[in-house]
């Protein structure tokens, strides 16, 4: 099918983009390419991609026209990223994404999938599930839950929104984020032989490897839209709900020089554990890959040089960098090509 994804060239979409293309979907990005376009390069030259740089909040409605299914994928990710300029994430995150799905749904797009986040569940001390009230404590989850609040009712017979929140992500991807739990503590534990943790190290948190999230888009898109309309989906897995501490201690048992835990930061007022039961049961969701892997092939790419370690990796550094010297480029649209 025709698929446009809004931030393709993101973490989530830079792992998403290439398994559509391997499918045999027509992929169109919008994305504003703030950390370039490079994580893209193994795509260029596919006839069957388009990458547009545009912004979700003011992008033409007629690029959405001839698209069968929408991923909105774009947003600025994760809580401390949208404490940086509260307003500007829920600009983003949710009227942008609330105006992306109406567009979807002017242009006759079939199907919009919302990309959220488990973190709206916010301190709980119970398992939760998509029937519990959200109690999201930041910004960026807080835009996430509105978004939901604003796209699932614009479900008809003919439109499909569905909304899934994913757990923490980690793992390897083209666009590399050494800023979340579980790849800091292998890029930690591999480069300084100290891996960081936040206090207290007993908080809970579920977690989902990049490309198990990317595959669970790419099946709900094969689901009967009768199936998953309106629908908000958990995905991740119940054995992934993983406190902080033994967490590193995995982490830690994977690498070949066994590193040492370093705290830091204050105690961490989010703790949550994720039932998954509606994923695995509903759509048969599992996913297939672990942090101890992960953390191997994170070595692997950090020893040999093949994953960047730079900013760009670090979502809050790189945001402030660009609102000081702030990316200025007028839509530009390419096809088989990668800026």
């Amino acid at each position: 099918m025709k698929v446009l994804v809004t931030g393709g060239a993101g973490y989530l979409g830079s792992c998403l983009v290439p398994l559509l293309l391997e499918g045999g979907h027509e992929v169109t990005v919008i994305d504003r390419f703030f950390f370039g376009p490079e994580p893209l390069a193994a795509c260029s030259g596919n006839p069957r991609l388009t990458l547009i740089r545009d912004d979700l909040r003011w992008c033409d409605g007629r690029l959405f026209e001839g698209q069968e299914a929408v991923v909105d994928a774009a947003a600025l990710s994760n809580d401390p990223a949208g404490a940086i300029d509260p307003w500007r994430t829920r600009e983003i995150n949710y009227l942008g994404r609330v105006r992306t799905a109406r567009l979807a749904r002017e242009a006759g797009a079939r199907r919009y999938l919302l990309t959220s986040s488990c973190s709206i569940y916010g301190f709980r001390d119970t398992i939760l599930d998509e029937e519990t009230t959200p109690d999201p404590l930041t910004e960026y989850a807080r835009a996430n839950w509105l978004a939901e609040q604003d796209t699932l009712p614009l479900a008809s017979d003919t439109f499909c929104p569905t909304a899934v929140r994913f757990a923490t992500l980690y793992g390897l991807a083209p666009r590399m984020r050494f800023d979340l739990a579980i790849n800091g503590m292998a890029l930690g534990g591999v480069r300084d032989r100290r891996i960081p943790v936040m206090k207290d190290g007993t908080q809970w948190r579920p977690f989902l490897h990049v490309r198990d999230a990317a595959r669970a888009i790419v099946e709900l898109l094969t689901e009967a839209p009768s199936r998953i309309r309106g629908r908000i989906y958990n995905i991740g897995s119940d054995e992934q709900n993983f406190q902080i501490r033994p967490l590193a201690e995995i982490v830690a048992s994977h690498l070949s020089l066994p590193p040492s835990v370093e705290w830091y930061g204050d105690p961490d007022l989010r703790s949550y554990r994720v039932s998954f039961a509606r994923a695995r049961d509903e759509l048969g969701f599992v996913p297939q890959l672990t942090p101890g892997a992960a953390a191997r092939e994170i070595e692997r790419a950090v020893r040999d040089g093949s994953v960047d370690t730079g900013p760009r990796t670090r979502t809050v550094e790189w945001y402030r960098h660009l609102l000081t010297d702030p990316v200025a480029s007028e839509p530009v649209r390419l096809r088989g090509v990668v800026l």
